[in-house]
């Protein structure tokens, strides 16, 4: 039976690594739509090489070169956080929530409010809104299946039955670029050392999150809505080698842990096929050539944010819904050479610090919270007043 897919953001690592899993298996998918921000040339590739019904372009003003490059073909051609939010709507048997940031958290609700299977690759929206996204997955009778190697790992040897007995889940990291610096000396970093990570090759947001370890922290947070576990029971170690991505410790002493290459295709591949398994296009692992595996603690002077996960754990939905807003533009500010490494995490630290206890009880409350952050934060940083900066709505338009 062939599976009809659909992947918001193709174009990125995470995108490109689905049709890779994809074009292993040509004949078992169908590709329904594919969604990029402003990669046009890519994104009209993409659609022509796995046929896809639909391509959607979300910046408005890149309709008409995403329409020229698939002249002649029968792909449908739309434009706009409209059109993307539709999207959400067409028959789909399985969607690949791959955009990054906040910008795909409407299309993410829309398709659990459908009933959906969802395979979600980007943190923030479930680090932003994580109550309101199970609760509607719950109501819906929709699926969330994580892609995040850390939190994959955990769905995959986690038992439901034995949720009791879970004593703690940790949740590995690999240090990034900056494990082996002196604490003192991170605040020289340049974005080129910050984005340069060692084991995986990822989008520029999250390696630079991989650097501050903001990702872990926002890892934290997206675990313990995921998998209803409390704070207390939720811990990370460094582990430079990336083979084991995270474990499961029971009460009665034993460990589980899922291994395999810092290859995103793994987790996608389970995604994909979940509650089955096939072949990926993954390198296997050689358990007689690996380095020795080396686990350490994180260094909390070097890498404080992982601290702010615990924090707004311990305070409300509202201050989660701040941190992330705030990290966005702190990692778009220092990405443009606007502050230091070290501001980010002042940054994040500050709006955390400021943020109103509250619970957030709809997508709008979540997003009131989001945009306020955003604008008083591109404020004081000097962004240029009414720069389309993280926007979650635009007009759309459609073939």
């Amino acid at each position: 039976m062939v599976k009809t897919v659909s992947i918001w953001g193709s174009t990125g690592s995470v995108g490109k690594n689905t049709l890779d899993v994809i074009n292993a298996h040509p004949h078992q998918y169908q590709v329904q739509v594919l969604t990029a921000h402003q990669n046009v040339a890519m994104l009209a590739e993409q659609a022509m090489a796995c046929r896809a019904q639909k391509a959607i372009i979300t910046r408005p003003n890149l309709y008409a070169d995403l329409k020229n490059a698939l002249s002649g073909t029968s792909i449908e051609v739309a434009a706009g956080e409209n059109a993307l939010c539709d999207s959400a709507d067409m028959p789909c048997d399985w969607t690949m929530s791959a955009i990054v940031g906040m910008a795909g958290i409407r299309p993410l609700m829309r398709a659990l409010a459908r009933g959906k299977t969802v395979a979600v690759a980007n943190k923030e929206p479930l680090v932003s809104a994580g109550s309101l996204i199970m609760d509607t997955m719950r109501r819906y009778g929709a699926q969330i299946l994580p892609v995040d190697s850390e939190h994959n790992a955990i769905f995959q040897i986690l038992n439901p039955a034995h949720h009791t007995a879970v004593t703690r889940l940790i949740l590995t990291a690999s240090g990034g670029p900056f494990r082996t610096w002196p604490a003192d000396t991170l605040s020289t970093a340049t974005v080129a050392q910050a984005l340069a990570h060692p084991n995986w090759q990822m989008g520029k947001k999250i390696s630079i999150d991989s650097a501050t370890m903001m990702n872990k922290a926002l890892e934290v947070i997206e675990a313990h809505h995921l998998f209803a576990m409390p704070a207390h029971k939720i811990d990370v170690v460094i582990h430079p080698q990336s083979i084991i991505h995270s474990m499961v410790e029971y009460e009665d002493g034993s460990m589980l842990a899922q291994m395999g290459s810092p290859d995103m295709r793994v987790p996608i591949s389970y995604a994909l096929t979940w509650p089955d398994r096939q072949a990926s296009p993954a390198q296997r692992l050689d358990l007689t050539t690996l380095t020795p595996l080396t686990f350490e603690p994180v260094c909390t002077q070097k890498f404080p944010a992982l601290g702010l996960a615990y924090d707004v754990l311990g305070l409300s939905s509202s201050h989660a819904a701040a941190l992330n807003a705030a990290n966005e533009v702190a990692v778009e500010a220092f990405l443009r050479g606007m502050i230091s490494f070290a501001d980010i995490y002042k940054i994040n630290h500050k709006a955390v610090t400021r943020a109103p206890r509250g619970e957030l009880a709809s997508l709008e409350d979540v997003l009131a919270v989001d945009c306020q952050v955003r604008d008083e934060i591109q404020s004081e940083l000097g962004f240029t007043k009414g720069e389309p900066l993280y926007r979650h709505q635009q007009a759309g338009v459609t073939s």
